[in-house]
């Protein structure tokens, strides 16, 4: 009896060193899903390492789909981040730098077809004030915003200028690129412009103290460097 009694004890013992190890793994050990943020400025023809086809962006778009990737938000990304909580590693966020009109020609009807939103950063300065209005032919008009806004596409600030905010440290020019940019877009869409994207993705401690002055939620960068 007294040997079966042990034995007991030594299998519930492993049992329960094996859950307590599993759940730190889990819990600790293992790496956490970091959600990807798709970035694309230009889709369409052409030289430049910026542009994407409409063929490979549907092709890119069709295999999140296939493997059953949800595109979310920046807003609910952020929630995620300050929950501190695991994801399911399906999520991913897309966004667009810039606002040029292709992503209205080409990239909008895809995202629609598969279902999926984005969030495309403004240079304000730039945009078309309607679609008849070629001065700036290269980048989206208002009323194209509001279309692809209704849809559900959400639009943030790329600034007004595509200024470098990575050298620039007057408080006075920043803070208009910033602002100026957050006020333009709100008013035009009557929604919220929570998010932002440094141009060329650089910043310094005066740049990103100022974009929480202004208001934002959060603002997006890009790690530099080459992957081996």
């Amino acid at each position: 009896m007294m040997r079966i009694n042990k034995l007991k004890l030594s299998i519930i013992s492993l049992l329960i060193t094996g859950v307590f190890l599993s759940g730190f793994y889990y819990l600790w050990l293992a790496p956490r899903y970091t959600v990807p943020i798709l970035m694309y400025h230009s889709i369409g023809y052409g030289e430049g390492s910026l542009i994407v086809t409409p063929e490979n962006f549907n092709r890119q778009m069709k295999y999140l789909k296939s493997k059953g990737y949800e595109v979310i938000s920046l807003d609910e990304l952020l929630k995620i981040i300050e929950s501190k909580k695991r994801v399911k590693r399906n999520k991913v966020v897309i966004t667009f730098d810039d606002g040029r009109r292709d992503n209205f020609t080409y990239a909008y009807p895809i995202l629609k077809h598969y279902g999926f939103s984005a969030t495309i950063f403004l240079i304000t300065g730039l945009i078309r004030k309607n679609s008849k209005d070629n001065e700036r032919g290269f980048f989206l008009s208002w009323d194209e915003i509001k279309e692809m806004s209704n849809y559900g596409v959400v639009f943030g600030s790329h600034t007004k200028t595509h200024l470098d905010l990575g050298l620039n440290t007057n408080e006075k020019i920043v803070l208009e690129e910033l602002a100026g940019s957050k006020k333009v877009i709100e008013k035009e869409i009557n929604k919220p412009a929570d998010f932002f994207c440094y141009p060329s993705g650089l910043f310094n401690q005066v740049t990103k103290e100022l974009v929480k002055k202004v208001g934002y939620k959060g603002a997006c960068t890009t790690n530099r460097g080459y992957i081996k």
